[in-house]
């Protein structure tokens, strides 16, 4: 990463600025911009998220925002409606609140006089949500999108659910956003009234995971936020970017196919991280691509005056294909760079491997008998989880184990390399003795020395007999000499929720297929134009010290019993690690603990526990928070505990505890006392 020191404006910050919304409460904002701005007016890049810009996510937010701000325009870190210093408290994701507070920050940041009236919106996650669901509302004053690591259909491509199936990430991401939901704004920028705005947020914090749980299929709850349904609403370009490593792939490919606005796509190997950060790497110049996106679209007549600035030369936006993924390979660190200008890529070729006993055949197979499956409830240790983040131990290992004890069906050795780019499609014929039941697929490439990469995969809700699985968007080469191989199993834990029962799958292979995508080689990849290294601003908040991960893993072989402790940020004991946020006079510290458990054939012994324990703290002041979630589940019903402490000093000022059951069967879900 290169750190820029100089830039050719001289940048400005300001610490908090309230934007007012119509209904009388203040959002709070950080603002970087060039000194000239109120003389020379510049477009605006605004940023929406839940996570504390003074604080917690400080030590991003400068080097990435105070770097536009360099380079004329901007830049407005937003604070949403019940976090940090914002006013309020936050009652869910993405919730209409919301979305009209976004289209009245765009007016009011559109008429203040540092800006020239045009704004483009960003983000990562929940940001890249919520600049999808902002372009929907068509506010006047929004030119532009670029969303990283986000999706267009919150039931389909979130946290929460995965072809119907429960996640275990709407446990543990519900856990994240319910400590930071309980935070207390700084009494710096919120004044005397920082103690009455805490109080509130912590009376009225709900318990997102099982918000999330009493919806269990795709009804109005996950339609509203969810712009797949209104993309016809949405009326300026939007740039998608997501990452192989990532959970969120999916809706690059969609938007590309079915936005009738120009829209770019760019798909590299990373996490769950912007990709100038990126990891597994390479790590590109994004913030170069982000400012040519937003030369081109935020100033559209670079002779006004108001435009401060003229695009940058050659500019990317214009020169470059429609997407650009990342080819990956074998190898984490090996692939390359190759483009197509639609989606589906025009160029790509479906062929067919049916399915044989063991066995996948080019063209038809002959008959094969059906094969019975029971799989262990500790299949799916080495996913690692639903989401790869910046830490490698989050990134999915060797396959192997895991495909050792499910059903596989696998090529010979390729003759030649094969390169893919879409969707994979297995068609699966099988029936089940059991309901409710899932199926995990995956997409597997094998070296010949035997060791496994899991390529892309989905799971399932069974409902049919035959059901035709979409697999995850994904670019891969497959090296001559190498096994294409499909691993299926009845569990894939710790990402999804066990079935109720241990059970056993029946698959008829005669019936069922492998579609891959093909691309043919194509020399134009030689050519494409490299992107420029990565790099961002200096930052004082980046002498923060890095994070700490720590896995854990115990198998009772007498019992079955696997225990995985995972630890972030915390030490042995479960103490947050407490580091300085130099410019906030601070000390902030978030420690998580999660404990995940369950033994080989037994479903219902699934249990994951986590713990949260955060404080924030200056010389006088002094707040803390512990959050501890369980859930288990019997044969018809989920069950949650969590326990919510708050203190101020020593003194504990809150002490709230759910507990809730909630049916598997959705018409047998209780009224939401949320909506």
């Amino acid at each position: 990463m290169r750190v820029m020191t100089t830039f050719p404006y001289t940048v400005r910050e300001i610490e908090n600025v309230w934007i007012p919304m119509p209904d009388g409460a203040r959002l709070a904002a950080r603002v970087w911009m060039p000194a000239d701005a109120g003389a020379r007016p510049v477009p605006v890049i605004l940023e929406a998220i839940p996570y504390r810009k003074r604080d917690d996510m400080r030590w991003r937010d400068e080097p990435m925002h105070r770097w536009f701000a360099g380079h004329g325009y901007a830049a407005v870190r937003l604070d949403v409606r019940g976090s940090g210093d914002s006013d309020g408290w936050l009652a869910d994701e993405y919730t209409e609140r919301e979305q009209e507070d976004a289209s009245a920050a765009i007016a009011w940041i559109a008429a203040q006089p540092w800006c020239n009236g045009a704004v483009g919106m960003m983000g990562k996650s929940w940001g890249g949500f919520a600049a999808l669901q902002a372009a929907a509302k068509r506010p006047p004053a929004l030119r532009a999108v670029l969303i990283v690591h986000a999706s267009d259909d919150r039931y389909t491509d979130d946290a929460h659910y995965m072809g119907g199936c429960l996640l275990t990430e709407n446990l543990r991401w519900g856990s994240v956003l319910l400590a930071l939901a309980a935070q207390p704004p700084d009494p710096m920028i919120a004044g005397d009234t920082w103690r009455e705005t805490w109080r509130d947020r912590l009376d009225h914090i709900p318990l997102f995971p099982a918000t999330w749980m009493r919806h269990p299929q795709n009804d109005a709850y996950w339609r509203q936020g969810s712009v797949r349904d209104e993309i016809d609403r949405i009326a300026c370009p939007v740039f998608a970017i997501g990452g192989w490593t990532d959970a969120y792939v999916n809706a690059v490919g969609r938007l590309m196919a079915r936005l009738q606005v120009p829209c770019r796509g760019l798909i590299g190997p990373w996490a769950h991280v912007y990709p100038h950060d990126g990891v597994p790497g390479p790590a590109i110049g994004f913030l170069q691509e982000a400012r040519a996106w937003w030369d081109r679209w935020l100033r559209a007549d670079p002779r006004a005056a108001s435009a401060a600035i003229a695009p940058t030369p050659d500019t990317a936006a214009l020169r470059t294909p429609a997407l650009r993924a990342w080819m990956r390979e074998h190898a984490r660190d090996a692939g390359r760079w190759v483009a197509a200008d639609s989606w589906p890529p025009a160029r790509v070729q479906a062929r067919c491997w049916s399915f044989a006993s063991g066995r996948l055949v080019a063209g038809d197979a002959p008959p094969s008998p059906p094969l019975a499956h029971r799989s262990s409830q500790t299949i799916g240790s080495t996913a690692r989880g639903w989401c790869g983040f910046a830490e490698p131990a989050t990134w999915p290992e060797d396959s192997s184990a895991d495909d050792a004890g499910s059903m596989c069906f696998e090529t010979e050795p390729l003759a030649a390399a094969i390169e893919i780019l879409g969707t994979p499609v297995v068609q699966l014929a099988c029936a089940t003795d059991r309901s409710p039941a899932f199926v995990a697929v995956r997409l597997v490439d094998v070296a010949p020395g035997g060791a496994a990469t899991r390529v892309t995969y989905m799971v399932q809700a069974l409902d049919a007999t035959s059901s035709e699985i979409r697999l995850n968007d994904v670019a891969y080469r497959f090296a001559a000499g190498h096994r294409i191989r499909v691993a299926i199993s009845t569990s894939y834990w710790p990402v999804v929720w066990p079935s109720p029962e241990a059970l056993t799958l029946r698959v008829f292979p005669s019936e069922c297929s492998l579609v891959l995508p093909v691309r043919p080689p194509d020399v134009e990849d030689a050519v494409l134009p490299p992107f420029a290294a990565p790099e961002e601003a200096a930052s004082d908040a980046a002498a923060a010290e890095p994070g700490v991960f720590a896995r854990t893993v115990t198998y009772d072989t007498m019992t079955g019993e696997r225990v995985e402790i995972v630890r972030v940020d915390a030490g042995e004991d479960g103490a947050p690690i407490v580091t300085p946020v130099p410019g906030a006079d601070l000390e902030t510290g978030h420690g998580i603990v999660e404990r995940f458990v369950i033994r080989d054939q037994e479903p219902l012994s699934a249990r994951i526990e986590i713990e949260h324990r955060t404080v924030r703290r200056r010389p006088g002041w002094e707040v803390r928070v512990d959050v501890r979630v369980t859930q288990w589940a019997s044969r018809d019903a989920f069950h949650l505990t969590a326990d919510l402490e708050a203190f101020e000093g020593g003194t504990q000022i809150v002490n709230r505890r759910w507990n809730e059951s909630i049916p598997r069967d959705p018409t047998e879900q209780p009224a939401d006392p949320s909506s």
